[in-house]
């Protein structure tokens, strides 16, 4: 039996606004798509978050014992600057500005997203798409929108008709927003004239002369609309029908509505059983932006080269900063949140190294498996990972208590408290003890406090107990704290 069959997992479904209880289309899988990045830049630290989310949700998933189909893609076609289908393209700007082709920046960048994913542990989706491998599915989707009488075609390119659409069917229905307030709210601007309406919005664009990408249609040359490619290869993958879509909560409108309405436009059928929506990451209080400065690269983050934090943290430790909060949860990055992640972080792995070390006893006075059943209780609750993690620091406790005899475990308990540790801590949440593997260094820092604490020993053995205490001090101002025991003197890192 697989563990999705005893567990009741509650997903908060954006569309409903309700938690509701996840029953996959196909018994056992799972369909899931993620909007990926447009690989113009750096991937930032908001958009880490967000996959990050959906890596955890991916590995919940694939540990209740779910065949999980993750699909991510790649926006390589570069789309317009103004999400209103104006200005100019991000991939061919940033060409421009480098002096390089525009598939010089994709490759580029899309190196630099994968690297930095996989620095923080994220599993790889099971497929990762990119918009320019799928410009003729995409045609093909804008050609059964038109024979359905939802979009039309203006010297070139192709318009969304929203007003026709929402005649029998709802426009706005994810983000909770009116055609007749977009309507009123909507100013008309420069280069949109061509629209029946400024709520329409392009499938496909006419390539100017100057547009670098672009590419054969049955309309002219010309590129995508950005909302398209994800309608087309979340269908192509996954089926006109799936599990899970998600995303960031920026994407709600108008992305994802626009998702919602070419779907239905051209297959007659809502797309999605569960959207779910990652919320912002803040920085020191305030909105990330590179345009004002407030803003920090994962790598500024890792070797410590940024104004804003007091020293280097790790992937883990920066991955444990973001796994605190719930998923949907705004949640502030910050040199203090940072450095007590780093002691929390510390505190878990120092514990799960100790395991092994415990010893059994005839009766618990730990309750091994009503505290597992809470850690399920927790991720079957919308992926409540803060939930999970304050569990995890109850056993923390609790091997702290056994370790030091005043708390008592059974053999029993103990590989019940081993085994969920584990899958928890690494196979869930993704955490990796780099203490563990971060190659020799780790090991001759290790063995160098040894020797330190060897001589304190001898130190305190001759009653030298002015050097002992210096070494301890010495230590405690680098991090490093010694706890002296009946079976000898053991070190944390803190």
């Amino acid at each position: 039996m697989q563990l999705y069959q005893t567990n009741e997992l509650k997903i908060y479904n954006s569309i409903t606004g309700e938690k509701e209880v996840f029953k996959p289309i196909t018994e056992g899988y799972v369909g899931m798509y993620v909007c990926g990045p447009t690989v113009y830049s750096n991937v930032h630290l908001g958009n880490v978050r967000t996959f990050m989310s959906f890596d955890l949700v991916f590995r919940y998933l694939k540990h209740l014992g779910y065949k999980v189909r993750y699909v991510r893609n790649i926006t390589d076609a570069g789309h317009l600057e103004n999400d209103a289908d104006s200005g100019e393209d991000r991939i061919a700007k940033k060409a421009r500005l480098e002096q390089i082709e525009p598939m010089e920046v994709v490759q580029k960048y899309t190196v630099d997203f994968h690297n930095t994913l996989n620095k923080f542990n994220n599993l790889p989706p099971s497929i990762e798409p990119t918009a320019t491998g799928h410009i003729i599915e995409q045609i093909e989707v804008i050609k059964e929108i038109i024979e359905n009488g939802f979009a039309y075609v203006v010297n070139g390119s192709v318009y969304f008709d929203v007003l026709k659409f929402n005649e029998t069917n709802e426009y706005g229905k994810l983000s909770k927003r009116k055609v007749e307030d977009l309507i009123h709210n909507t100013r008309e601007t420069a280069g949109q004239s061509e629209k029946k309406n400024p709520q329409d919005f392009a499938l496909w664009k006419k390539a100017e002369p100057q547009h670098i990408m672009r590419w054969p249609s049955p309309w002219g040359d010309g590129f995508p609309g950005w909302h398209l490619e994800c309608t087309t290869m979340s269908t192509k993958y996954l089926g006109e029908h799936f599990d899970i879509h998600g995303g960031g909560m920026d994407l709600k409108f108008p992305h994802h509505e626009c998702e919602i309405a070419q779907a239905e436009a051209s297959t007659g059928q809502s797309p999605v059983n569960y959207w779910m929506h990652a919320n912002l990451l803040t920085l020191n209080g305030k909105k990330m932006a590179k345009s004002t400065g407030n803003n920090i690269l994962p790598n500024e983050i890792f070797t410590g080269n940024n104004d804003i934090l007091d020293k280097p943290y790790s992937p883990s430790v920066t991955r444990f900063f973001m796994l605190q909060a719930n998923y949907r949860s705004i949640l502030d990055f910050s040199n203090d949140a940072l450095l007590a992640s780093e002691k929390g972080f510390n505190r878990l792995m120092e514990a799960i190294n100790n395991l092994d070390g415990l010893k059994t006893a005839s009766t618990s006075s730990f309750d091994a498996q009503a505290w597992k059943d809470r850690c399920y209780e927790a991720m079957n609750d919308d992926f409540n990972s803060p939930i999970l993690i304050a569990h995890l620091f109850d056993a923390v406790k609790q091997i702290n208590l056994i370790k030091e005899d005043k708390a008592t475990i059974t053999k029993e308990d103990l590989n019940i408290l081993k085994g969920t540790m584990h899958a928890f801590v690494f196979d869930v949440l993704g955490l990796q003890d780099e203490r563990n593997t971060q190659d020799t260094s780790s090991d001759k820092l290790g063995g160098t406090i040894e020797l330190l604490i060897q001589l304190r020993a001898e130190a305190r053995a001759n009653k030298d107990f002015a050097t002992s205490d210096k070494i301890r001090d010495e230590l405690a101002a680098l991090g490093v704290q010694l706890k002296d025991g009946k079976d000898g003197t053991t070190f944390s890192l803190s």
